[in-house]
C-alpha cells in the first residue's frame, strides 16, 4: 500500500475514534494535562496527575515505532501494539488512544475480548480479516470480512475478535475512545485468573467435565 494511502487510512481511524471520546472519558477542563508519575502521598485520581504546563515539551505528545511489525510467532498468531496514556503522556484526559494489530498468515487471531472503557474503530491496511462482535443477552453475532481500506466499529464493552483468513500477513490500526481502554481476554479471564476460579463453577457454567476444566486452567494459567 502506498505511504499516502496508509496515512489517509490512519488519519481516518483517529478522526472517527475522536468522535466517540466525549461519551466515555471525562472532558478535560484545560488545553491538556500531560501525565506524570503519582506524587508521593497523593490522593487517588481517576486518570493521571498533570505535569506543570510550563514544563511540557513536544515529546509528551508523540510516539515512534508503529511502522514496525510486531512479533506474531506466539500461540494465537497476533500482536497488539497499544499507544495509550502510558506511551504518550499527553493523551491524559483526552479520551483517545491508538493500536496497531499484526496478524500472522493462516489464522492469526486477536482472540475474543472486550474493552471495558472504550469503543473501537478498526481500519485494515493490509490483508484480509474476518471480524465480529456479540451483543449483550440475548446474544446476536455481527460479522464481516474486511479488506484494505475497510472500517468496522466494535461498541464499548462488547465481546469482539479479529481473525486473519488469508495466506499473507495482515495489519490493521484501531482508534479507541479512552486514554486507557483496558482489555479483558475472555479465555484468559475465565480459565487463567489468579487465583483460579473453582473448577466446579466452570464445569457447571460450560457443561464440561471437571477434568476438562482443569486441563484448560493449566493451559491458560501461564498465558
Amino acid at each position: 500500500m502506498k505511504a499516502f494511502d496508509f496515512l489517509v487510512l490512519l488519519a481516518l481511524a483517529l478522526a472517527l475514534a475522536s468522535s466517540f471520546a466525549s461519551a466515555d472519558d471525562p472532558s478535560p477542563l484545560q488545553d491538556f494535562c500531560v501525565a506524570i508519575p503519582e506524587p508521593e502521598n497523593a490522593v487517588f485520581v481517576n486518570g493521571k496527575f498533570c505535569k506543570n504546563p510550563n514544563l511540557t515539551v513536544a515529546g509528551d505528545f508523540s510516539f515512534s515505532g508503529l511502522n514496525i511489525p510486531a512479533f506474531t510467532g506466539n500461540r494465537v498468531g497476533s500482536n497488539v501494539t497499544l499507544v495509550n496514556v502510558d506511551k504518550i503522556p499527553g493523551l491524559n484526559t483526552l479520551g483517545i488512544s491508538l493500536a496497531r494489530l499484526d496478524f500472522a498468515p493462516y489464522g492469526g487471531l486477536n482472540p475474543p475480548h472486550t474493552h471495558p472503557r472504550a469503543t473501537e474503530i478498526l481500519v485494515v491496511v493490509e490483508g484480509t480479516l474476518y471480524v465480529g462482535f456479540v451483543t449483550s443477552n440475548p446474544n446476536r453475532l455481527f460479522t464481516k470480512v474486511l479488506y484494505p481500506g475497510d472500517v468496522f466499529v466494535f461498541p464499548i464493552g462488547l465481546i469482539h475478535f479479529q481473525f486473519n483468513i488469508a495466506k499473507t500477513n495482515a495489519v490493521a490500526f484501531a482508534g479507541l475512545s479512552s486514554q486507557n481502554p483496558g482489555v479483558i481476554t475472555i479465555a484468559n479471564a475465565i480459565f487463567g485468573p489468579n487465583p483460579p476460579i473453582n473448577p466446579d463453577v466452570l464445569a457447571k457454567a460450560f457443561q464440561l467435565e471437571n477434568a476438562m476444566v482443569e486441563k484448560l486452567q493449566k493451559l491458560f494459567e501461564s498465558a
